[in-house]
């Protein structure tokens, strides 16, 4: 991954354990790349400009990594947090949910050493999947409405679409829809150009009604060779108060002859703390026509059970945070198998997210998890190179099916 459009500050008090971090951050292609020793220093940066990403470490003299966070969210400078530290997860934990208290993104955790792929995921998810970004890419600004509606119009915003899979057989139980930018004089641009101009002017139906159309085109090119391939949509949940948000959804499926079971909509539990009526209602109306509704970064908040026994979901996405922990923390182990079993007595399939070593996939099996997604398996891609990698998939299984 190259020229990431991301503005990042190292705290780390260890000049040694800094110039690491530093070093990694500026061979991941990160645009800029900040340090500061003590969280004091930290917040000086903050009030001079906005920074998209904090690499955190708790354990400092002065004033602490615990202090900077409780203080950071006042700036109005910061995107998100990772915490690095030696500190024991259930620590770590306890701060992440603190962090989340106070209204900062904590995107991830991902303790010491530092492991670049696992840094490389977190903020290639950070660009995928916020809106809130705080600064646009090198030479770029970001994009105004006009030119997003214009993107919108002549779909340059287009899906690319990360698989989830069987754990057990490799094979392809559905895909999850991503935006990007492809513009046709800049390339491929990310989220960090748009996302935030389209939540702003209130353009976010807008976004998903056009990556709806253009997925169901390619869902219906996947049956037309005897195949099927499950959509799955992000929903943010100031979405459902929307009431012509399921009628809308209706029409497009009929439009491409599709069922309702087709589709699956995630939504993030901690956008969905509190929910007026109408978003009851939509979330019904979608069950009601077959769609399914997936709570994704399930025990990344507080409030995962009571919208459990509430909201009309069918499948958990459990956060990729567990799936990092599970090799050195007994408690991550724990609430996979419990989110097995909890899934299993309410009739719902769970999903796990971030899988990426052939360990861990060996180690969720070994727990009886049976879906999956994640880079061990397949990184985002675009509908062309989807339809090839589905029929190089089908022909490996056919292979193996043989014994060839």
């Amino acid at each position: 991954m190259a020229n990431l459009p991301l503005r990042i500050l190292v705290l780390e008090e260890h000049l040694f354990q800094r110039s690491v971090a530093v070093s990694l951050l500026i061979q991941l292609g990160c645009r800029e790349v900040l340090e500061a020793s003590s969280g004091g220093e930290a917040l000086d940066i903050l009030q001079a400009g906005p920074v998209d990403v904090v690499l955190c470490d708790l354990q400092m003299e002065g004033m602490d990594g615990l202090e900077f966070i409780q203080r950071a969210g006042a700036t109005g400078q910061l995107g998100a947090i990772i915490i690095s530290s030696y500190l024991p997860f259930d620590v770590r934990r306890t701060v992440r949910q603190m962090g989340a208290l106070l209204g900062l993104h904590m995107l991830g955790d991902i303790g010491k050493p530092l492991q670049a792929e696992t840094l490389r995921q977190l903020l290639e998810d950070y660009l995928s999947r916020q809106p809130a970004i705080l600064s646009p890419p090198t030479g770029m600004e970001l994009a105004n409405e006009e030119q997003v509606r214009r993107a919108l119009l002549d779909e340059q915003l287009e899906p690319y679409y990360q698989p989830k899979f069987d754990l057990k057989t490799g094979k392809v139980l559905g895909v999850e829809v991503l935006a990007r930018w492809n513009h046709p004089f800049k390339g491929l641009l990310s989220p960090a150009t748009f996302l935030p101009t389209v939540e702003r002017c209130g353009l976010m139906d807008e976004l998903l009604f056009r990556l709806m159309l253009q997925a169901l085109s390619l869902q219906r090119q996947v049956r037309s060779r005897g195949g099927e391939l499950n959509l799955a949509f992000n929903l943010h949940a100031a979405q459902l108060a929307n009431v012509e948000l399921t009628s809308q959804i209706k029409r497009i499926l009929a439009m491409f002859q599709a069922p309702g079971c087709s589709l699956t909509f995630e939504l993030t539990e901690s956008g969905l703390l509190e929910a007026p009526a109408v978003s009851l209602e939509n979330l019904v109306r979608l069950r009601i026509m077959g769609c399914r509704l997936s709570i994704d970064d399930f025990g990344a908040g507080f409030s995962s059970l009571q919208r459990l026994c509430q909201l009309p979901f069918n499948e958990i996405k459990l956060d990729a945070e567990f799936v990092r922990g599970l090799k050195h923390e007994p408690r991550c182990r724990a609430v996979v198998a419990s989110t097995l079993a909890l899934g299993q007595t309410l009739g719902m399939s769970v999903v796990i997210e971030g899988i990426e070593t052939a360990e861990q996939h060996q180690e969720l099996l070994t727990l009886g998890c049976t879906q999956g997604q994640g880079y061990w398996h397949s990184r985002a891609m675009n509908g062309a190179d989807l339809l090839r990698w589905l029929q190089r998939t089908a022909e490996r299984s056919l292979g193996a099916a043989h014994g060839q």
